[in-house]
């Protein structure tokens, strides 16, 4: 909390405004139980001492969180206004970074209450508030990276032809929970055409011989995220398939070979794109090479053109190249990597060549 009201001052915040959600989590070690409309409100300023406002009712929970003994924890209770009771905590006229979760309605009362005073969200102030990992942070990512990476070697395993794209994302998100994860995110299953789509959501498209198929899968363990993706081929893949997937593989290796600290992160994204580009397939790379990743599965830093940041140690992000044949397949492969003190090391190492199923 000292830290990130330091970072705030060289921002010309007066400080912070935390809701429930990672950063509260990641601040204070307080997830409340259940994020309702009732205000919660961490309030970080750099000349006063870290303020909790809770819902009376929440207080018991909030006492008991791993970092209470940090804060000074005062309740509102049903009936009271809870704008007026958390203005005298701000400054009248100051300015603060808020959650990008809080709600509408939440800011809306504050600033109503103090009507001189000024936000903006934590990611565009301070983008880089959680980016950098340490020790117990990073152990808890290569962990869930371990757990996906044991998921994609039984997903190899089970039947593809003949069975939805539902049915083999369901074996996805079961696998992740045997393996630890305690909440599963996405379980993108996209087989021949809908391989094309990103983001493609799993559908009852059955799954038949010769389809490539996406599969991109995370969540959380032990509250930190993992996101990997390999693509797989249902029987002998054609000539075409590997040779676009080996354009895919080459990407991604040169863009974790870019790794080191003191690059700008956008040097991730040209490293992956130029290999892309140079094959003729510069158009169907449509999306950012990479996303930062911790106790959400997306967060800064971003690998994407125009992102001047600094990569430093510690620092975590996907590195996640593609190419989408529109109307045909798709190919993405996708690790975690973190920056270490002289390059980047992995935190997914399931083979990246072309896997057969069956």
């Amino acid at each position: 909390m000292e830290r990130a009201v330091r970072d705030a001052a060289e921002e010309g915040l007066d400080g912070l405004l935390v809701t429930p959600g990672p950063d509260l989590l990641w601040l204070t070690g307080y997830r409340p139980t259940a994020i309702t409309e009732r205000l919660t409100l961490l309030v970080l300023r750099r000349d006063a001492d870290p303020q909790l406002l809770v819902p009376t009712l929440e207080r018991p929970d909030a006492e008991s969180a791993a970092g209470a003994e940090a804060v000074t924890i005062s309740d509102w209770r049903d009936g009271d206004d809870a704008y007026a009771t958390a203005a005298p905590l701000l400054l009248s006229d100051g300015v603060y970074a808020v959650s990008d979760s809080a709600w509408a309605m939440h800011l809306l009362g504050l600033q109503k209450e103090l009507p001189d005073s000024r936000y903006s969200s934590i990611t565009e102030r301070l983008p880089m508030l959680r980016a950098v990992k340490d020790a117990d942070e990073l152990a808890r990512l290569q962990a869930a990276g371990a757990a996906a990476d044991a998921t994609f070697h039984e997903i190899l395993k089970v039947p593809f032809a003949g069975r939805k794209e539902t049915e083999v994302a369901a074996d996805l998100a079961r696998l992740l929970r045997e393996f630890g994860h305690e909440q599963v995110d996405f379980t993108v299953v996209g087989s021949g055409p809908n391989g094309a789509n990103p983001h493609h959501e799993a559908g009852d498209r059955t799954i038949a011989a010769v389809d490539m198929v996406v599969l991109d899968f995370g969540g959380l363990m032990h509250g930190y995220g993992s996101d990997t993706t390999r693509t797989v081929c249902v029987g002998e893949p054609t000539a075409e398939m590997r040779d676009v997937h080996e354009i895919v593989r080459v990407a991604q290796q040169t863009a974790f070979e870019t790794v080191r600290p003191g690059i700008a992160c956008e040097e991730v994204d040209r490293a992956a794109r130029r290999v892309i580009t140079e094959a003729g397939y510069g158009d169907q790379f449509i999306h950012r090479t990479g996303h930062g990743i911790g106790m959400t599965t997306h967060e800064p830093p971003y690998m994407v053109e125009g992102e001047k940041r600094l990569t430093v140690p510690g620092m975590c992000f996907s590195i996640e190249p593609g190419i989408y044949l529109a109307g045909r397949f798709g190919v993405r492969i996708e690790d975690i990597v973190t920056v270490t003190a002289d390059g980047g090391r992995r935190f997914n190492d399931t083979d990246r060549a072309l896997a057969t199923v069956h």
